[in-house]
């Protein structure tokens, strides 16, 4: 049985964007571009909401990018391999090859997709992974949380929700990354 795993970048306090919607916040450090690249190379299957989607769709439609160096290359050809789930009302067709679109996100499919797959899923955007988590189907988050305070924004964890984690692991970079490993508890 596969594992749903959310996986995403954070600030210090909590947040993926900031109010104004940026994350740029976190910029790309080769040792954390290393460690998420051979992250995803274990995955099998992307779960994406839309807008996630179409940010990450450029490691496959725009050559350039993975050209840029070996890094870039490895990264683009871990995300490439894997499958992706695009739940959308707006798309109407993916850009990107081995990518199904759904226009709702049912709890059944992807227990189901769970049950049957042989490698992890990752379950990416916060609004996706919140639907995930209240449904009872995470069991891993895997936070990478930068050392920058935005003071608000969109939060990395749903709100109005009561999770409780058990560290699995941590890691930590030189520029002052944490990777947080957690397992959710009661699964």
């Amino acid at each position: 049985m596969a594992k749903l795993i959310y996986v995403t970048n954070v600030s210090v306090d909590g947040y993926i964007e900031d109010e104004s919607g940026g994350f740029d916040w976190f910029p790309r450090d080769d040792d954390v571009f290393t460690f998420t690249t051979n992250l995803l190379r274990s995955v099998g299957t992307f779960l994406y909401g839309r807008r996630l989607y179409e940010m990450m769709a450029v490691w496959e439609t725009d050559p350039a990018l993975a050209a840029q160096s070996g890094l870039t290359a490895d990264f683009a050809s871990a995300w490439q391999a894997a499958n992706k789930v695009v739940y959308s009302t707006t798309l109407t067709a993916a850009s990107t090859a081995s990518t199904s679109l759904e226009r709702r996100f049912d709890p059944a499919a992807v227990h189901q997709l769970k049950a049957t797959d042989d490698s992890d899923i990752t379950v990416g955007g916060a609004n996706l992974a919140a639907q995930a988590m209240r449904a009872g189907l995470v069991d891993e988050c895997q936070l990478f949380v930068w050392p920058t305070a935005v003071g608000g924004g969109k939060p990395g964890l749903p709100t109005g929700v009561r999770t409780d984690f058990a560290l699995l692991d941590e890691r930590r970079f030189r520029n002052g990354v944490v990777h947080l490993r957690y397992r959710l508890l009661g699964h």
